[in-house]
């Protein structure tokens, strides 16, 4: 696909890496709670959760406190949009990861980092979002939780060894961590606090085209952190989607306030009719923005994994014995607000 907001890049351009959001300076007016209700109260009345851009709508994020929890929504979701995502907290799953029979069987690969982690809550929501993976997948494949294999790309982004049909997107921040899974092409997601404060001039300055300042400029301006936030989710998720993390700059690329729908930097409809784009709120007090791209696969065949996969290399796959990865290991935490490893 050409992205129009690409196409006067040299491609070995190296573009500032955007700013994380950084807490605004001074000192804050209301709770953590307070704020997050009013971000998205904000949103709902732009018509904005949810929202998605051209192409199906995605189906919002299924919460699944536990690995006991039903499974159903998810699998249907695979089935009937070809993408589903799967949130939940690690600390709900902390009960399951402390009781679980043969933890390192089931972490496979990942067991030695786990092991190697001196932090127990970075060991804790490490292992927790690694559960989620299998399970989630587990669950949209229809195989057990220990058939699934995580192995990492260069830059730390997991995916599933043997099953190149399917990508997989994992965030978290806080608490919260969640897991997309997609049959239709590639899965970006990001995931904020929804009343975290911002640097607003900062953010306009770093991650805003011409046209969402402009946009921004029409708003009352208690709405416009939460409208920023929102794209910041956005951006993050479509470009990790891409593959491209935060080597894109944000400003080459745009969003509508009230839409999701990809955006030239001076606010035209971009090009770009498989991409679909969705924001949600999820516990309360958290944004799930996600970036998925339709390569034409027909999500409605059979999503289990025994129709995707010769049966001599689904036992090949699952049989190996866990050992340690042999790439280099990224890191037992992520260095920002959000991470996706």
């Amino acid at each position: 696909m050409t992205h129009p907001h690409r196409k006067n890049v040299p491609a070995n351009h190296t573009h500032p890496t955007p700013p994380h959001p950084t807490p605004a300076p001074g000192p804050g007016a209301g709770s953590p709670v307070r704020d997050a209700a009013q971000a998205l109260d904000v949103l709902a009345r732009l018509d904005a959760l949810g929202a998605a851009g051209s192409g199906p709508a995605l189906p919002p994020p299924v919460h699944i406190p536990r690995p006991d929890s039903s499974w159903l929504r998810i699998r249907e979701n695979l089935l009937e949009s070809g993408t589903t995502v799967a949130y939940a907290t690690w600390t709900e799953w902390l009960p399951a990861l402390l009781t679980t029979p043969h933890l390192s069987t089931l972490l496979g690969r990942d067991h030695s980092r786990y092991t190697a982690t001196d932090d127990p809550v970075v060991r804790s929501r490490f292992a927790a979002s690694r559960l989620l993976i299998k399970y989630t997948a587990a669950a949209a494949l229809g195989i057990a939780p220990r058939d699934i294999d995580i192995a990492y790309r260069l830059r730390g982004r997991p995916y599933l060894r043997g099953l190149d049909q399917v990508e997989v997107a994992l965030t978290h921040t806080g608490e919260l961590m969640a897991v997309a899974i997609s049959r239709t092409g590639r899965i970006g997601l990001d995931a904020e606090r929804a009343g975290r404060r911002l640097d607003l001039d900062l953010m306009r300055a770093r991650m805003c085209t011409p046209a969402e300042a402009a946009e921004l400029d029409t708003l009352p301006a208690p709405w416009r952190p939460a409208c920023v936030l929102r794209l910041w989710t956005l951006k993050e998720a479509y470009t990790k989607a891409l593959g491209q993390g935060m080597r894109l700059a944000f400003t080459e690329f745009g969003f509508g306030l009230r839409a999701g729908g990809l955006r030239t930097p001076e606010g035209a409809a971009a090009a770009g009719e498989e991409w679909a784009f969705a924001t949600h709120p999820v516990l309360g007090r958290y944004l799930i923005s996600t970036a998925r791209h339709d390569a034409g696969l027909d999500p409605a065949g059979d999503t289990s994994v025994t129709t995707m996969l010769d049966p001599g290399l689904l036992t090949a796959m699952t049989a190996m014995p866990p050992h340690p990865h042999p790439h280099p290991d990224p890191g037992p935490g992520p260095s920002g607000p959000t991470a996706d490893i």
